[in-house]
């Protein structure tokens, strides 16, 4: 199977984590303690992009990576459109997919086929809430899932998903509470870190992964 490679973001990371670690102590020790940022944008179509991301809602990583490596595997290398939409349920639960996110797959899959699901390309020329707006309509495409494309996909630095365990996780090491902040006051938490919470997030995330291989 091959991936597409990864492409540099568009817009400067560096300068962005220089920024961040000016506007938080915390947030500057994660930045010193990670190192400069690699963080990459994937150019996959919206179809493979968002297939992926429902996916992996609400599973761990590597468990996300079994079961989407078993669907690509059965669609023949690739995220394609019409085998998606052939293949039977059976054979996608069989995957791992749940009843859920079975159905979730074949709407986005119908959606691609039928012309209701944008291009990257348009998304890339829409504002944040009209790609999100765009997107939600969706069946199990929430707004955790569109904040994932446009971080991940579309590259869009400022996008500040509260409501991701890991994120929530990361400030909680971070910052040395006893338990994880709540979305609203990560909110308000992450306000002084615009326009570059994209950023944050990622530093979040790696600092939950370095905590725990330490």
């Amino acid at each position: 199977m091959s991936e597409v490679a990864p492409t540099p973001l568009p817009y400067d990371a560096v300068a962005g984590s220089h920024a961040l670690a000016a506007a938080d102590p915390r947030l500057a020790a994660v930045v010193a303690a990670v190192g400069p940022p690699t963080l990459e944008i994937r150019p996959d179509e919206t179809l493979p992009a968002l297939v992926r991301a429902v996916v992996y809602q609400q599973l761990s990583g590597k468990a996300a990576a079994t079961i989407h490596g078993r669907l690509v595997a059965l669609l023949g290398g690739a995220v394609d459109a019409g085998a998606l939409a052939a293949t039977p349920d059976d054979a996608l639960r069989a995957c791992g997919l749940s009843r859920a996110k079975t159905a979730a797959v074949r709407d986005l899959a119908e959606r691609h086929l039928d012309g209701r699901l944008p291009s990257r390309d348009a998304l890339a020329a829409m504002s944040d809430d009209e790609a999100t707006a765009a997107l939600v309509a969706a069946r199990g495409v929430g707004v955790w899932t569109v904040q994932m494309f446009l971080l991940f996909n579309l590259g869009r630095p400022d996008v500040w998903p509260v409501g991701d365990l890991g994120v929530q996780e990361g400030w909680r090491l971070a910052a040395g509470l006893a338990e994880r902040p709540s979305a609203r006051d990560l909110a308000a938490v992450g306000a002084p870190w615009a326009p570059w919470r994209s950023l944050a997030a990622w530093y979040l995330w790696r600092e939950v992964d370095r905590r725990r291989v330490g």
